[in-house]
C-alpha cells in the first residue's frame, strides 16, 4: 500500500501542549492558513527526537501535518500527526514581564478561537507582536501590538462594536469628543466615570481594522496610546472580560501574584 501523501507544510506557533503518552504530545497549533488545530507530535518526548528543540512557544515554525483522512473531514476527529517542524528563525522565548505578556496572547486565542477557523489577519498581528514584546526600550511600541491584536482578534471573533458612530443615533463621531464603549451596544457618551476616547481616536481604530493592515492598526493603536494609553487598554481589558465571562485569565492572575511578590 502506498504512503499517505503528506499535506502542505504551513507556518505555525505552538499555543500550547498536553502530554498524550510517556513519549508524545498533542500540541495546540496557531496556523495562518487554518486557525487554531491540534495535532499529536509522536515521540516528541523521547530526548533525541528532532523534535523536542523546537515545538516551544512563540517561536514561528514550519510544519508538516499527515493529510486529514476521511473521518476528520467529516469532523468526526480533529487532531492529525504531526509530521515535521522546522524552525523558521527570528525572535525564541521572550523574558520576564514579555513572557507573560505572550502567554496572555497565547491564553486568548485558545479560549476565543475555536478549532479550524482561520483568521491570517489576527495570525499576522500575532506574529508582529511577539518580536515588540522582547524590546524593553520600546514598552510603547510594545503596548500597541498588544491593543492591536486585542481588537484584531475581538472584531475577528464578531464581538467588536461599530466604532465610528455613536450607538444610539449613528451619528458620526466629534473629533474632540470624548466617548466610552459599551460592550453590549458599543461607542457612547459617558454618563458615569468610565475609560474614554477622543472621537478621532475611536474612527482611527475602526478605519485601521477595516484597512486590514496590521501595521496601520499598531500605529493607530499607538497613537491612542500617546494620548489616552490607559484608557485603551482598560476598555479592551474590560470588553474582553465581558466576553469571558466567568473564566478568568489564567496568565494576569500570575502576573498580579508576581507583583505582590515584588512589592
Amino acid at each position: 500500500m502506498a504512503a499517505r501523501a503528506a499535506a502542505p507544510q504551513q507556518h505555525a506557533y505552538v499555543l500550547h501542549h498536553y502530554d498524550w503518552s510517556e513519549t508524545s504530545l498533542v500540541l495546540e497549533l496557531f496556523t495562518r492558513e487554518h486557525g487554531r488545530i491540534a495535532v499529536v507530535a509522536k515521540g516528541a518526548k523521547r530526548p533525541y527526537s528532532q523534535l523536542r528543540g523546537v515545538l516551544l512557544p512563540f517561536m514561528r515554525l514550519n510544519v508538516g501535518l499527515s493529510k486529514p483522512s476521511k473521518l476528520q473531514e467529516q469532523g468526526v476527529a480533529e487532531v492529525q500527526t504531526l509530521r515535521s517542524a522546522e524552525w523558521l528563525g527570528g525572535a525564541t522565548l521572550p523574558a520576564g514581564a514579555a513572557l507573560f505578556s505572550g502567554y496572555y496572547l497565547n491564553e486568548l486565542l485558545m479560549k476565543f478561537l475555536p478549532r479550524h477557523d482561520p483568521h491570517p489577519q489576527l495570525f499576522d498581528a500575532y506574529a508582529l507582536a511577539l518580536p515588540q514584546l522582547s524590546q524593553p526600550e520600546e514598552q510603547q511600541a510594545a503596548q500597541a501590538a498588544l491593543r492591536a491584536f486585542e481588537l484584531r482578534l475581538l472584531a475577528d471573533c464578531g464581538l467588536l462594536p461599530e466604532l465610528s458612530v455613536l450607538a444610539t443615533t449613528q451619528q458620526d463621531l466629534q473629533a474632540e469628543t470624548l466617548y466610552t464603549l459599551s460592550a453590549d451596544s458599543g461607542v457612547q457618551l459617558p454618563a458615569y466615570e468610565a475609560p474614554q476616547l477622543r472621537g478621532r481616536h475611536w474612527v482611527a481604530l475602526q478605519a485601521a481594522l477595516l484597512h486590514g493592515s496590521v501595521a496601520a492598526l499598531q500605529q493607530a493603536c499607538e497613537q491612542c496610546c500617546t494620548d489616552h494609553g490607559a484608557a485603551l487598554k482598560a476598555v479592551l481589558r474590560a470588553l474582553l472580560q465581558y466576553h469571558l465571562g466567568q473564566r478568568p485569565l489564567r496568565t494576569r492572575e500570575v502576573l498580579v501574584e508576581a507583583q505582590k511578590l515584588l512589592n
